[in-house]
């Protein structure tokens, strides 16, 4: 039996409200228009009830310090790199402006492994999202935490393939991910991890070469490929996976291709590297 198990079940709930004015910023971050109909483009429900530890509990990577106390939620797993590696979310009902959001969250499983790096953790977290007690969203989050970088590490060469041809893709998006675009999306997430805006500490701290473009924000630009390609709150299932590291002020291609229930998306760097799987179902 593992020595988390007595948090596998443990819950959560967390109420918000759709704000317009938050949705408008969102938007602005994206450089992206309202869905027509006035509802909320998907993606957004990761910028709500969003954790709100004091600065004063934060730990060296901006992270909450997890404790083995009642009130936490997750386990004081000790291992100090934290990432979100997949999802995968059903999309049941659109999300409206104005709406109340209760968000009920559970921890479903934790399980430790042996990786290439060392000892890995994974919790999955099953959140469920209502608008105005209408079911909108399920989804299952894939955590994982790492064993820290070597000391005195220089960042960590990326594994390179070919360079990437959108040839054979159905759309196509190339974007350079900066500084400010990673900032505003961490200010709409209330998101202090370190590696997303602290160049010496993601570099000399966590091994990575530059800044870490955000795993939901990839994901959510993904999501804004497949809104432009189908239409806005088309999907009914997406879900990724993270394989790489996409890094701030270096080519970001987005792709897509399929249609019906076999939609296949991708994030990649300009030398082929993926740095995302992604599939959805209309």
């Amino acid at each position: 039996m593992s020595e988390w198990s007595a948090w596998i079940g443990r819950e959560e709930t967390r109420h918000d409200r759709i704000d317009d004015a938050a949705v408008a910023r969102w938007l602005a971050t994206l450089d992206r228009a309202a869905p027509s109909d006035g509802s909320v483009a998907q993606a957004y429900h990761w910028c709500l009830c969003l954790p709100d530890a004091p600065t004063a509990t934060l730990g060296a990577d901006g992270h909450p310090v997890r404790d083995d106390s009642d009130d936490s939620f997750l386990p004081p797993i000790p291992l100090p790199r934290r990432m979100w590696a997949a999802s995968k979310v059903e999309f049941i009902a659109p999300l409206r402006p104005g709406r109340s959001i209760v968000r009920a969250s559970r921890v479903a499983s934790i399980t430790e492994k042996q990786g290439g790096t060392g000892k890995l953790v994974f919790a999955e977290i099953a959140h469920e999202t209502h608008g105005d007690g209408e079911l909108a969203i399920r989804e299952i989050q894939s955590i994982v935490f790492r064993e820290p970088a070597p000391g005195g590490a220089l960042p960590a060469p990326l594994p390179a393939s070919d360079n990437f041809d959108p040839s054979g893709w159905d759309a196509h998006r190339l974007l350079v991910p900066s500084e400010a675009l990673l900032f505003r999306y961490s200010a709409l997430t209330f998101n202090s991890h370190r590696i997303h805006y602290d160049l010496p500490y993601a570099c000399e701290a966590e091994g990575y070469p530059g800044l870490v473009v955000h795993g939901p924000l990839t994901a959510t630009l993904l999501l804004n490929l497949a809104a432009q390609h189908f239409g806005d709150n088309r999907l009914k299932k997406f879900s990724f996976r993270g394989t790489s590291p996409a890094i701030c002020n270096q080519e970001l291609h987005l792709t897509l291709r399929g249609t019906f229930d076999n939609i296949e998306l991708g994030a990649f760097a300009a030398d082929g590297r993926q740095i995302m799987q992604a599939s959805a179902a209309l």
